[in-house]
């Protein structure tokens, strides 16, 4: 399969809408790709706090409206990276959506990791609580979003959920990259998956973004990686590697501890 991660420079001096824009025409362009995914809180921009609030919407506002639109143009699998979604109570979410090739909305994923330590997103926003997985003709795709790759237990509960493939969009800043790269490693080789870290480019709320966005396969080896910039990133996947690595080395089968109890009991 042919991947590509949209490392999108988010800069506060271009409005949502126009962002939002400049995307999906570059989604369209993608035709041809099997994934396309795009940054965390791309539109919004994940450190202009201020700015949430104004720029809140639905699963059905006008950024799932225009990405349903460039998937099924494209013909692509479209990771949308994540919104700050509103629920109907008024809590907002960091969410990520993610659209299959005739634009329907196949998943959604509520970030359960909030970043902020009594700031922010720590206290501006709800968490999620499920673990989610979507079935897709590539595998079962674990969805998960930027500070979570700090807590390995959501990865291995992704794994067991049936995860081949992990997506995980990202605003993580420049001052961190080593861990980003160190992390996005490191969780690809302990559930022996596919992890395509799709990070944002440029700076907002005062932060600068480290990009680097990532492919990595099972082995931990990087396939691509971007630079500091807005670009884009193209891989080409063979998912047979998941089975092959994990039958190569079965580490998996050795799991002594957090080892989901058999159906029935």
């Amino acid at each position: 399969m042919r991947v590509s991660l949209l490392q999108m420079s988010v800069d506060s001096a271009e409005s949502a809408g126009d962002r939002r824009l400049r995307a999906a025409a570059t989604v369209r362009g993608r035709a041809g790709d099997d994934l396309v995914v795009l940054p965390e809180l791309w539109t919004a921009g994940a450190w202009a706090y201020d700015d949430w609030e104004r720029d809140a919407e639905g699963l059905d506002g006008p950024t799932a409206e225009v990405m349903s639109a460039a998937a099924r143009a494209a013909g692509v699998w479209l990771h949308a990276g994540s919104i700050v979604e509103q629920d109907g109570d008024g809590t907002m979410y960091n969410t990520a959506l993610l659209f299959d090739r005739e634009g329907s909305l196949r998943g959604h994923y509520r970030k359960i990791h909030r970043y902020g330590f009594d700031t922010g997103e720590a206290v501006a926003m709800g968490g999620g609580s499920d673990i989610v997985t979507v079935p897709t003709e590539f595998g079962g795709l674990g969805l998960a979003i930027c500070y979570d790759l700090r807590f390995p237990e959501l990865f291995r509960g992704l794994l067991d959920a049936g995860a081949e493939l992990i997506v995980v969009p990202a605003a993580w800043p420049a001052a961190r990259l080593a861990h980003l790269q160190l992390l996005v490693r490191a969780r690809a080789v302990e559930e022996q998956v596919f992890l395509l870290a799709c990070d944002a480019a440029g700076a907002h709320g005062g932060v600068q973004q480290a990009g680097h966005s990532m492919v990595v396969d099972p082995w931990g080896t990087v396939v691509a990686e971007a630079r500091d910039r807005e670009q884009t990133v193209t891989a080409d996947v063979d998912m047979a590697e998941v089975a092959r690595i994990r039958s190569e080395l079965p580490v998996l089968r050795d799991r002594v501890l957090g080892i989901p109890a058999p159906a029935g009991r």
